[in-house]
C-alpha cells in the first residue's frame, strides 16, 4: 500500500493534537505482557517515523543549550484491543485509501533473526496472521471511526 501524502496544511505544530487534521494511533493487544506491549509500540513508532519523517517536530533546545531531538507533533494515542479486534481493525483500515497501516505480526516477537521473520510472514496467508499491534495514521475523522470505541491502554 502506498504511503499517503501529507498535505502542507496537515503539518501544524502550532495546534493542539486534538485539533490536528491528522491522527496517529497504535492499538496493542491488551493480553500481551507489558514488555512486549512496549516493544510493539516502539517498533511501530520507528516504522511510522521511517514512512513519515515529517511527523517529527523541530528539535528543542533547553535554556542550557542542550538539544532534545524532535518528537511527533501529532501525538500518538496508545489504545488497547483483543486479538480478534486487532485483526478486524486491520482489515477495515485496509479498505481506506488514505490511512497508513503499520502492523506488527506476532511472528516479529517470536524470532530473533529478522530474515526468519520475513520467511515466516511470506509463508503465511494474510488472513492467518495474528497481530501484536496495528498502527493507523490518517485523517482524524477516518481514524476516529475505526478506533472510536477502543480505550486507552492501561
Amino acid at each position: 500500500m502506498p504511503v499517503p501524502e501529507l498535505a502542507a496544511g496537515d503539518v501544524r505544530t502550532d495546534l493542539s493534537t486534538r485539533q490536528a487534521k491528522l491522527k496517529w494511533v497504535i492499538v496493542i493487544d491488551a493480553a500481551l505482557p507489558a514488555g512486549r506491549q512496549a516493544n510493539a509500540a516502539a517498533c511501530i513508532a520507528a516504522a511510522i517515523g521511517r514512512q513519515h519523517p515529517e511527523l517529527l517536530g523541530a528539535d528543542a533546545e533547553d535554556a542550557d543549550g542542550f538539544r532534545h531531538p524532535g518528537l511527533p507533533w501529532a501525538g500518538c494515542s496508545i489504545l488497547a484491543a483483543d486479538a480478534p479486534t486487532l485483526n478486524t481493525l486491520r482489515g477495515k483500515a485496509a479498505e481506506k485509501q488514505d490511512v497508513l497501516i503499520v502492523d506488527m505480526p506476532e511472528n516479529a516477537q517470536n524470532v530473533r533473526v529478522y530474515d526468519q521473520y520475513l520467511e515466516q510472514v511470506a509463508g503465511t496467508k494474510a488472513a492467518d496472521l495474528a497481530y501484536c499491534a496495528v498502527s493507523l495514521l490518517g485523517p482524524r475523522n477516518r481514524v476516529d471511526k475505526l478506533v472510536g470505541k477502543l480505550s486507552l491502554l492501561r
